[in-house]
């Protein structure tokens, strides 16, 4: 089973109303902001950037944050960074759950805004507040984020996806933020981008088959990461080799996972490795590599980019 199975033929809710709401308001809100801050997922960027969102911001100051960076390979991340650089767009790399990591990014935010700074300065406007966007699809870390900017619980937080369900400003010092609930969009232009989504959780779990996807997670990690798979597991070099179910029923068996007759739990091994994949104790792991043709003309860094 591939990955591409994870997201299969049935017909899935996977984009409940309130996400058309969400677009919706995003459109009609955005004349009312000064910059958009877009949170990304460091392990799966390009999955995680919403076109939606990209149009409908088109135009606006733009400034992105590569989350949960602490989970994502550090030299993916970096070549993430520059390859974001190349396209001129203002990048960072952070971990928001550590403490004061997101203040950090108040400087870029100025950074970016800079034009918009000097006129209100010529107009005597200098304190006013900067007005900010803040958006993301579903469970990468926006309200986190938002919470350690603002140095308290400001947003609703939780793993999981859907909890942002009306947009909130939320005032922090000079600056005032618009969190908007995360949103996915309505088709995906690849299967892998799916499964990419199921992966880290913003696709909720119950709409899916849980077996298929630790499958289709198994089928994609074991070819990028097959050293950290071996070693998280205490598999045979040869189990790479295994058809991916019969891969997860060997997992299983390693773990215990048993029923009456010795067969194996194959619905509890799955939970066990996606939520260990989330949980990253595979370790520091990247699905995604920039594409090769960008990554190519990427504009040298000439300092490297501190992860937050």
């Amino acid at each position: 089973m591939s990955q591409n199975d994870i997201i299969n033929s049935r017909q899935i809710q996977w984009f409940p109303g309130h996400m058309t709401k969400t677009l919706r308001l995003m459109e009609k809100e955005i004349r009312n902001v000064d910059c958009v801050l877009q949170i990304l997922d460091a392990r799966i960027p390009l999955s995680s950037l919403n076109p939606e969102i990209e149009r409908i911001t088109a135009g606006k100051p733009h400034l992105y944050i590569l989350n949960k960076s602490d989970l994502a390979d550090p030299e993916i991340t970096r070549q993430w960074l520059a390859y974001f650089k190349s396209a001129g767009a203002g990048c960072l790399a952070m971990d928001s759950k550590k403490k004061g990591s997101a203040a950090a990014v108040k400087a870029p935010i100025e950074r970016e805004l800079s034009a918009l700074m000097e006129r209100r300065r010529s107009r005597g406007m200098e304190g006013a507040a900067i007005r900010v966007m803040v958006v993301g699809i579903p469970n990468v870390g926006k309200s986190t984020f938002i919470n350690s900017f603002a140095g308290t619980a400001r947003a609703k937080a939780a793993n999981k996806p859907g909890v942002t369900r009306g947009k909130q400003w939320i005032s922090v010092g000079r600056f005032d933020l618009m969190d908007m609930p995360g949103v996915l969009w309505k088709k995906f232009d690849s299967l892998e981008t799916a499964s990419h989504l199921a992966f880290i959780g913003s696709i909720r779990d119950d709409i899916l088959d849980i077996e298929e996807l630790a499958c289709g997670l198994l089928d994609s990690v074991r070819t990028i990461y097959p050293q950290q798979l071996l070693a998280r597991y205490k598999l045979a070099p040869q189990s790479l080799e295994l058809p991916p179910y019969e891969l997860l029923q060997a997992i299983g068996a390693k773990r215990g996972m048993l029923v009456s007759g010795g067969e194996v739990d194959t619905e509890r091994a799955a939970k066990m490795l996606v939520g260990e994949f989330r949980a990253s104790k595979w370790g520091r792991l990247s699905l995604e590599r920039p594409p090769q043709r960008m990554a190519q003309q990427a504009i040298p860094v000439e300092e490297e980019e501190p992860e937050l």
